[in-house]
């Protein structure tokens, strides 16, 4: 079955960076659609970025365009997420998906896969 576990989350002060990690196993990973999502307390989960499979098209949400970057190798079966400039509000916890649907603003449901989660904490 696919794994998809993610690493690199933690607290850091406002300004700051984190970069993400999800590692993923059980799929043909050169082939999938990867994003990022995050969920913060009392909320929906809610789109980041997306990555096509090559890597040539990565649509990001309004929120973090200019702060955060998402790559991939498909040679690890890896992707990433490169985050800038960080604010309070960037604090959730972060989730890797795979097996989706490469548009400007997936949702949730375009996903097939979810890893476990990050916890991201920014401090003001």
């Amino acid at each position: 079955q696919v794994q998809l576990v993610e690493s690199g989350g933690g607290l850091v002060q406002a300004g700051g960076s984190l970069r993400l990690s999800c590692a993923a196993s059980g799929l043909t990973f050169r082939n999938s659609v990867m994003g990022w999502f995050r969920q913060a307390p009392g909320k929906e989960r809610e789109f980041v970025a997306v990555i096509s499979e090559s890597g040539g098209f990565t649509p990001y949400a309004d929120s973090v365009k200019g702060r955060f970057t998402i790559s991939r190798d498909n040679a690890k079966n890896t992707v990433y997420l490169q985050m800038n400039s960080l604010k309070p509000e960037d604090t959730a916890v972060y989730y890797c998906a795979a097996d989706g649907v490469i548009t400007s603003s997936p949702r949730p449901p375009d996903f097939d896969s979810w890893g476990q989660g990050t916890q991201v904490t920014v401090s003001s």
